[in-house]
């Protein structure tokens, strides 16, 4: 994770696509710049970029068509990150983007760095999903949930959270550590944040659903605030700075998750 991150960026206008390319060139490997749909397919087989960026309205094929044509020729482990970026905010594209489970989509105009952000924080999320994959089939022929027995969990949940810069006295403190706990006892639980993990808290808790959700995003700009930015750069992977904005809350939670099971796995190796 040390390396340039390699990125390929698809868009029709020339002028806007050069300038993004640019403004970001200190930051990525910027792999070409194309801005038509068969270029994008080409220089994506030629170039095996991390991240595309992709406008959906590109001449002879359009970006979804692109990501089409680059899931027949590549195996889910070659496939890039997708993020879409979009004029058009109509629900059926939102859907049909859903549909194609890209990474992110981004309404146009916006700005650098908030994209930097994203292609950073996608990227560390699917490297520590892949690590935590490269666990479980090396241990495969044990049960893929590790043990959490043998751990003090909550211990060393508490731990982070703190070192993180969250004070036990605010309610998001509380709520974090149980959803990250729930997370890492349970990987699918981040399908369901708001449908589970948030009801399960506020059900502990005698709150509600919206309340856990408030309280964590408050304990998130806290830490964002008044945490250690070594600490933070290190957990999450890219430079802290007022600019670039904070994680989500499933983003905080999965990534502190996906960590602390790496950690275990690792060391029950």
């Amino acid at each position: 994770m040390d390396k340039k991150l390699k990125v390929l960026i698809a868009d029709a206008n020339q002028t806007e696509s050069e300038k993004l390319a640019e403004t970001l060139a200190d930051e990525l490997e910027i792999a070409s710049v194309v801005n038509d749909g068969v270029r994008a397919v080409e220089d994506i087989m030629k170039y095996h970029p991390d991240v595309v960026v992709i406008d959906t309205m590109l001449p002879m094929i359009d970006g979804l068509g692109v990501i089409e044509k680059c899931r027949e020729k590549l195996s889910d482990k070659d496939m890039p990150s997708f993020i879409v970026t979009t004029f058009i905010g109509t629900q059926k594209l939102i859907e049909c983007i859903n549909h194609m489970e890209v990474d992110y989509c981004i309404m146009k105009p916006f700005q650098p760095d908030i994209l930097l952000h994203r292609i950073e924080q996608i990227t560390r999320m699917k490297y520590m999903s892949q690590q935590i994959q490269y666990q479980q089939e090396k241990d495969s022929d044990g049960p893929k949930n590790f043990d959490t027995a043998k751990y003090d969990i909550r211990q060393d949940v508490t731990k982070i959270i703190r070192d993180l810069g969250i004070p036990a006295h605010i309610k998001g403190y509380q709520y974090i550590r149980e959803g990250i706990i729930m997370a890492i006892e349970d990987v699918n639980m981040m399908n369901y944040i708001t449908k589970l993990l948030y009801p399960t808290i506020a059900k502990k808790y005698k709150t509600t659903s919206s309340s856990v959700e408030r309280a964590i995003r408050h304990a998130i700009e806290v830490a964002w605030n008044r945490g250690k930015v070594e600490l933070l750069e290190e957990m999450f992977g890219y430079t802290i700075s007022a600019g670039k904005g904070k994680p989500t809350n499933s983003e905080f939670i999965a990534l502190i998750a996906d960590k602390m099971r790496l950690d275990y796995r690792m060391n029950a190796s």
